[in-house]
């Protein structure tokens, strides 16, 4: 019965993380990647205020605040620059 429920409390507590878990934004080697100065350029061009830039995975992620001043968390394609995933 304890290992039961040990068991379950450590999937319940995996859950959330793999909830969160960050996208695949591309395949592509990091040598085909726009630079972090074009990729910020771009993402100040779209109305983001960024707090936080950082490689994630295979992308750019930003933390920071949307052209409407709410909290933003976005995944970005680091070749193309597309959004791939919003979060707050």
């Amino acid at each position: 019965m304890k290992l039961k429920l040990i068991a379950a409390l450590t999937v319940l507590s995996l859950s959330p993380a793999l909830a969160f878990a960050s996208p695949s934004c591309t395949k592509e080697p990091k040598s085909k990647w726009m630079p972090e100065a074009e990729m910020k350029a771009k993402i100040d061009a779209m109305g983001y205020k960024v707090k936080t830039f950082e490689i994630t995975g295979n992308c750019y992620e930003i933390y920071g605040k949307d052209k409407d001043g709410e909290r933003a968390e976005v995944y970005f394609n680091p070749v193309s620059g597309e959004i791939v995933q919003k979060g707050d």
